[in-house]
C-alpha cells in the first residue's frame, strides 16, 4: 500500500496549476471572440469540458479567470523587461529590445492581449488595483530607459512619460494586424519599429 503524504503535493500542484493554466487559455479565446460580458460560466464549463463543480475548484469566479488572464500578460511582459535589465547595453539597445519582448508576447498570446486591452475596466476593487500597479510598473521601465537615454545624450530632450506612452502605443497597437501567418515575423516588425521609434528620438 502506498502512503500518500506531503511529498504528494508538489506533483499534486503541477497538475492543478497545468489544467487552470489550460482553462485560462482557452477562456481568453472564447473571451477574446465574444466578449467577457457576453460570455457565461456555462459557457466556460462547456468549452473547457468541466461541469461547474469542477470548473470552480480551478477558478473561484468568472473576475478572477478574467484577472488570471491580465496575470498571464503581465508576467511575460514583465519577464521580458528583466531580461533586457539583465542584458544591460546602451538606452537605445536596451528599448529596441523591451520592444522585442513586447512584441514577442502579443505575437504568442494574441486572444491574451486582446482581453488585456478591452476588457481591463470588467476588474473590479484590489484586482483592478493590482493590475493597475503592475501596468505602471512595466512603463516606469519603460521611461527609466528613455530618460536614461536623454541623460546620456543618446536621445534628445523629449518629454519622458509622453514618450514612452508613444512607444506603447505604437507597440501594443501590433495586436489588431499581427498574425502568425503575416507577410512580417514578430521579429522583423520589432526590428523596424525599434529603427523608427529610436531614430526619431535620437540626438544624431
Amino acid at each position: 500500500m502506498t502512503r500518500t503524504g506531503a511529498s504528494d503535493e508538489p506533483r499534486r500542484s503541477e497538475k492543478w496549476k497545468a489544467r487552470r493554466d489550460a482553462i485560462v487559455d482557452t477562456s481568453a479565446r472564447v473571451f477574446a471572440q465574444r466578449g467577457y460580458h457576453a460570455t457565461g460560466i456555462a459557457e466556460l464549463c462547456a468549452v473547457n469540458g468541466l461541469g461547474k463543480g469542477a470548473f470552480y475548484h480551478y477558478i473561484g469566479s468568472k473576475e478572477e479567470l478574467l484577472a488570471a488572464i491580465h496575470d498571464r500578460v503581465m508576467d511575460e511582459v514583465m519577464l521580458g523587461a528583466d531580461r533586457v535589465a539583465q542584458a544591460a547595453g546602451s538606452p537605445a539597445a536596451q528599448l529596441a529590445m523591451l520592444g522585442d519582448e513586447l512584441i514577442d508576447v502579443i505575437y504568442r498570446y494574441p486572444d491574451h492581449v486582446w482581453v488585456f486591452l478591452h476588457e481591463f475596466p470588467a476588474l473590479t476593487g484590489e484586482r483592478a488595483e493590482q493590475f493597475r500597479v503592475r501596468r505602471r510598473e512595466y512603463e516606469r521601465r519603460v521611461e527609466t530607459v528613455v530618460q536614461a537615454g536623454i541623460d546620456a545624450g543618446e536621445f534628445r530632450e523629449v518629454d519622458p512619460r509622453l514618450t514612452t506612452l508613444a512607444w506603447l502605443g505604437m507597440h501594443n497597437y501590433t495586436y489588431l494586424w499581427l498574425k502568425v501567418d503575416g507577410r512580417l515575423s514578430a521579429r522583423d516588425v520589432a526590428k523596424r519599429f525599434g529603427e523608427l521609434f529610436i531614430r526619431g528620438i535620437a540626438t544624431t
